[in-house]
């Protein structure tokens, strides 16, 4: 398996991976549909990443980093592993891909919104190293009941 940069032409299996996922566990909100439609405008000309992981040249999984410049944090987000392929720690892949490229580029923190039902999820991070903390009040997904921090460099006072 092999982790590669956003390409124009995996677009289509962004948006399946993720529908197919959000489907199985929840259901697709606008938010989602609107940035799963369109990742190039909602996320990489914003300055954001989205990564593919790949087996056999075939795309198997998916994760986006997004920017939060209010919040000086880049969001761990869109990270869907086809049904086939899960069990086989691709997306743990993926998260370490995430936190290695946020290293080097030197981000303050990534943070991710989940859902406690999501116990896999949610142990898998902590393992990683995220923390929860609070939920803001006009968080962006409605399904959302948990949040939480990697923190990679302290954002400078202002």
């Amino acid at each position: 398996m092999k982790i590669v940069p956003f390409k124009n032409e995996y677009s289509k299996e962004f948006y399946n991976l993720n529908t197919e996922w959000l489907k199985t566990f929840f259901y697709v909100e606008p938010f989602d549909e609107e940035v799963l439609s369109k990742p190039e405008t909602y996320i990489i000309n914003k300055g954001g990443y989205i990564f593919f992981a790949l087996l056999d040249n075939k795309v198997v999984g998916t994760v986006a980093l997004m920017p939060l410049p209010k919040q000086e944090a880049f969001e761990l987000t869109k990270m869907a592993v086809s049904p086939k392929h899960r069990g086989h720690k691709i997306g743990q892949k993926l998260m370490q891909h995430c936190i290695d490229f946020a290293k080097t580029e030197n981000f303050n923190r990534l943070l991710l919104y989940s859902n406690t039902i999501l116990e896999n999820a949610i142990y898998i991070y902590r393992k990683h190293g995220f923390i929860e903390i609070n939920v803001e009040a006009n968080c962006p997904y409605e399904r959302c009941n948990i949040k939480m921090e990697y923190v990679l460099n302290r954002p400078k006072n202002k």
